[in-house]
């Protein structure tokens, strides 16, 4: 059986068109993609990510535990801040991508990705008997939800609610109580919009949800905020150049390919006392060869045809005949944009912006691409 959210009824009441997600019954779209995606770049979405992870993690050893297991240094962190880091594997590889949130000195909440909780969930455990950390590892995910608010008229609407939240600076998070609800309310997203993420207890959901949305009636064809799926998500993602586990970020590709080097700290042994995070040693090895042999751009794809996720990119056209370059790891059409764009890994001497390759559909023919900067879309540069 699938796992439900706690927002489950709401998604079947806005007539969701539900789909299995890494074994989550979730909402792919309501209306359309387009439309939510419109909507959040031109006013505000609601999105339900309860399915991904919350672990929280305390005990006497919870800093250096963290500090362990996440490649972007948490020491110097401040209470009251969030910071994306990444979970890698011996090798360089990459686990997972995580938010973590310093609630106090020596507590942690550590939000990832649904199709890697119980996987994270081991290692964590693994490391922590391993390397004798006395820490307690909390899987909170099933008894608490997250919903995300985002677009450019979200923090103007939550102003009224919240003067503090509002004032909030990029990834940092407050801790509300309003009436019985205890809410950790963080200035993040996924989408390349303002916004915020709210976690709250599975309990306390239709209170939360009515305190948030404060009489809004998303169903109404100009509502402020409305309802968006993993569809959209995804598109919004994709135009803002963030990369997703499983397609730009996965255990066998090397954590400098993907675009995300301000999330590796390889000094962090100078600074927390000579502790080196796992995977450090073969990241070390990856920049003193002065990286690795391919990196993420983005690519334009001319014409109405998208590119997809393992398409092959070449030069010299289709097949045997094209030396291959790379390969495609996200593609779709760009609603903000009107054309076709993708990200992929291609080799570092064809990745100068205004590079022609060939993305190889292999079906007989190619897609004429360009290779571009990411991100794709930047809020306010449209």
């Amino acid at each position: 059986m699938l796992l439900k959210t706690p927002l489950h009824s709401f998604h079947l009441d806005y007539g969701a068109k539900m789909t299995d997600f890494v074994g989550w019954d979730m909402p792919l779209y309501y209306n359309s993609i387009t439309q939510e995606h419109h909507q959040v770049r031109s006013s505000g979405g609601l999105f339900d990510v309860s399915h991904m992870g919350r672990v929280k993690v305390t005990g006497r050893h919870s800093r250096k535990f963290v500090e362990r297991i996440c490649s972007r240094r948490i020491t110097d962190m401040q209470n009251g801040q969030c910071r994306y880091s990444l979970v890698c594997n011996e090798r360089g590889g990459v686990m997972d991508d995580v938010i973590v949130y310093r609630l106090d000195d020596d507590e942690f909440l550590i939000v990832v990705n649904a199709s890697n909780r119980a996987k994270l969930l081991q290692h964590f455990a693994k490391v922590s008997q391993a390397e004798e950390f006395v820490v307690k590892i909390d899987d909170q995910t099933e008894n608490t939800a997250m919903v995300a608010l985002q677009g450019p008229k979200v923090m103007d609407f939550i102003g009224p609610l919240s003067t503090e939240v509002r004032a909030l600076k990029r990834y940092r998070f407050a801790v509300k109580s309003y009436l019985v609800v205890k809410l950790i309310v963080s200035r993040t997203g996924y989408t390349g919009e303002d916004g915020v993420e709210a976690i709250l207890p599975a309990s306390a959901v239709s209170i939360a949800m009515g305190l948030m949305l404060r009489g809004i009636d998303m169903k109404a064809p100009d509502a402020l905020i409305k309802p968006a799926g993993l569809g959209a998500r995804d598109t919004l993602r994709t135009e803002a150049g963030m990369p997703l586990y499983g397609h730009e970020l996965g255990e066998e590709i090397n954590a400098f390919s993907s675009g995300v080097d301000f999330a590796i700290s390889l000094d962090k042994h100078e600074h927390e006392r000579g502790l080196r995070f796992i995977g450090q040693d073969a990241l070390e090895k990856t920049a003193a060869a002065g990286g690795p042999p391919r990196k993420l751009v983005g690519l334009t794809i001319e014409g109405k045809r998208s590119a997809r996720q393992g398409m092959l990119m070449r030069e010299g056209g289709k097949g045997p005949s094209g030396k291959e370059l790379g390969i495609v790891t996200s593609g779709c059409p760009s609603p903000t944009l009107g054309t076709c764009i993708a990200m992929g890994f291609i080799d570092r001497e064809k990745a100068e912006p205004g590079t022609s390759i060939d993305v190889d559909t292999g079906r007989g023919d190619v897609l004429s691409a360009k290779v571009v900067p990411l991100p794709f879309y930047k809020a306010g540069k449209a």
